[in-house]
């Protein structure tokens, strides 16, 4: 019986296999797990950033909730429940557009870090493909702003779910208490049977004063669409959110975030600037976005919903538009969200000006990083 020894050649034949498929990896398009933690490392090494980002998100929520609940344990006779639906809603508001920004600064951060640490060019010659070094940073810097923003949303909703006033059993519409968890026809019935107490203190409700019961009804049946918009707006900002709708408000809130570091991410590659990206992106999230989401510029009304802010607006769930629309955050410092005055857009559309706003300054930002001199 004989016995073959491997040869050589053979020897040589896997080893050069293996280096040919290493050297596949390192220069394939799609980025390795390596790759992706290696800069995540470097994103969390940059303390000072990361610091703001918390302090933007969290540092609010943890400061106002602990004094509330340090004066409601000093003095609750003076101080109520330390959660409420209202704090609820305008922390999370406050929570999206301080999120955006800070997600925006850190985005912008991780598509320049190669250049201003002089690794660019490094990174090119050892073969890596450029692509693969732009696509890792996408996952590489959402491991670190979706966290930060779900535990400051966490406490937001524990706070609200167990040191909040039980919810409200009727709803103040136009000055009449109407019994709450109401629906259209309900309402309209419960209306209908109240001609005289709706004459004299539902103003807003039936317009000018009729002259007897026939046309208050007749009143009420014609704008009960918008009598119970305004009933189911006012039940929402006086109730907490149930849990379903606490999830569709941390789905929608992790998207504004994502949305702002894609964003940033593809502007700073494409500037090679952090600085020029940070205040571009704030200029558009505090500026530009409030005065485009309240006034309707004519001739123009299609280019303003371009804008990926009002179209974030329009997606915004029920229990935080209340609040904007009630005076909190949203206005006009912080982004104009919740407070429309353009007409809304289809869903097709809206659905595509975010999708659009993902996919495309993602596309800028890689095809700025293949094209960049190393």
């Amino acid at each position: 019986m004989t016995t073959t020894e491997p040869s050589l050649s053979a020897g040589g034949t896997e080893t050069s296999g293996y280096r040919r498929r290493a050297a596949q990896a390192i220069g394939g398009w799609l980025p390795t797990w390596d790759l992706i933690t290696t800069k995540n490392l470097e994103i969390r090494k940059r303390r000072g950033l990361i610091i703001t980002v918390v302090v933007l998100v969290v540092a609010p929520t943890v400061l106002i909730y602990g004094l509330r609940l340090l004066f409601h344990a000093v003095d609750p006779q003076s101080y109520g429940l330390a959660g409420s639906p209202g704090i609820f809603s305008q922390l999370t508001n406050l929570m999206a557009e301080f999120g955006f920004i800070a997600a925006a600064a850190l985005g912008a951060a991780a598509g320049t870090t190669d250049l201003s640490d002089g690794m660019f060019r490094h990174l090119v010659i050892t073969g890596r493909s450029r692509l693969a070094l732009y696509l890792a940073r996408i996952p590489a810097g959402l491991a670190i702003t979706i966290p930060i923003v779900a535990l400051a949303f966490l406490m937001n909703c524990l706070v609200t779910s167990y040191e909040s006033p039980p919810p409200p059993t009727s709803v103040s519409v136009y000055g009449l208490t109407v019994p709450g968890h109401l629906d259209q026809a309900e309402l309209q019935t419960w209306l209908l049977q109240r001609p005289q107490q709706v004459a004299s203190n539902g103003g807003p409700i039936i317009g000018p004063p009729p002259s007897n019961a026939a046309q208050i009804r007749s009143s009420i049946d014609k704008n009960i669409s918008s009598i119970y918009a305004d009933y189911s707006s006012d039940e929402i900002s006086g109730s907490s959110p149930a849990d379903n709708e606490m999830a569709k408000i941390g789905l929608w809130l992790e998207l504004e975030v994502g949305i702002g570091y894609l964003v940033g991410l593809g502007l700073g590659s494409l500037t090679g600037q952090r600085t020029t990206a940070t205040i571009m992106l704030i200029a558009l999230e505090i500026i530009v976005t409030p005065l485009l989401a309240r006034v309707q510029i004519p001739y123009f009304i299609d280019g303003q919903r371009l804008v990926v802010g009002i179209a974030m607006d329009q997606l915004r769930p029920a229990a935080l538009q209340a609040s904007a629309l009630a005076g909190g955050p949203g206005q006009l410092l912080f982004g104009g969200h919740g407070a429309l005055g353009i007409p809304a857009m289809p869903t097709w559309a809206m659905i595509s000006v975010i999708v659009g706003w993902v996919i495309g300054w993602s596309a800028i930002g890689a095809w700025r990083m293949l094209t960049r001199d190393a």
